[in-house]
């Protein structure tokens, strides 16, 4: 029964199953080669996006501080210009004298401010009395 197969049959799908396989390796191999390069694309697109988004993390961020260090300044100034400032103080003077029963004349002679300005006054502490 076998012998009429010619003995080369053998070999040669022997040869045959050799060739497909080294063939299928070769096309994996490719294949391999192929998604290594995409992967190593995306890689580098990814590192490219991931810098350019940090980098203007860090810029907002900076400039987050600047305007934070900006408005400790101005609030600072703020302050300083409120307890400095003469004319509160003729005002916080003239309310306390007010308190104390003066009339606007002597609103206007002590704390130096005019006459509406000392209507004002009065007529504010009054109010906040009532």
């Amino acid at each position: 029964m076998f012998t009429d197969i010619p003995s080369y049959i053998p070999w040669a799908l022997t040869a045959l199953a050799l060739s497909l396989v080294f063939a299928q390796g070769l096309m994996l191999g490719r294949q391999n080669r192929q998604l290594k390069a995409t992967l190593k694309e995306r890689c580098d697109i990814l590192g490219r996006e991931l810098h350019a988004t940090a980098s203007g993390s860090m810029g907002v961020g900076q400039r987050l501080v600047a305007c934070e260090r900006q408005l400790h300044e101005l609030r600072s100034t703020m302050d300083e210009m409120r307890q400095n400032d003469p004319l509160r103080i003729s005002y916080d003077e003239a309310s306390r004298l007010v308190d104390l029963g003066a009339d606007i004349d002597d609103l206007m002679n002590t704390c130096g401010i005019s006459r509406p300005e000392a209507e004002l006054v009065s007529a504010l502490k009054k109010r906040q009395a009532a």
